[in-house]
């Protein structure tokens, strides 16, 4: 799975947690059911966002991701 692909992956699940929780701040062990470190890994995706494309940074924007 290349890493775009990933990113895909987690921001799906990111869209399904702001969707049930109404908000974006997941805890950082939050796991999803499928087993996904969406905790870590959006605290991870932050503090690289240099690395982030600009439609990344968008479509994290796009679901409330504050900086």
């Amino acid at each position: 799975m290349s890493r775009a692909d990933r990113f895909q992956l987690h921001l799906t699940a990111l869209a399904e947690f702001v969707e049930r929780e109404g908000h974006v701040k997941v805890p950082r062990g939050f796991k999803t059911t499928e087993g996904l470190s969406l905790g870590a890994w959006l605290n991870n995706t932050k503090a690289r966002r240099a690395k982030l494309s600009g439609e990344q940074i968008g479509q994290l924007a796009a679901l409330g991701v504050g900086w």
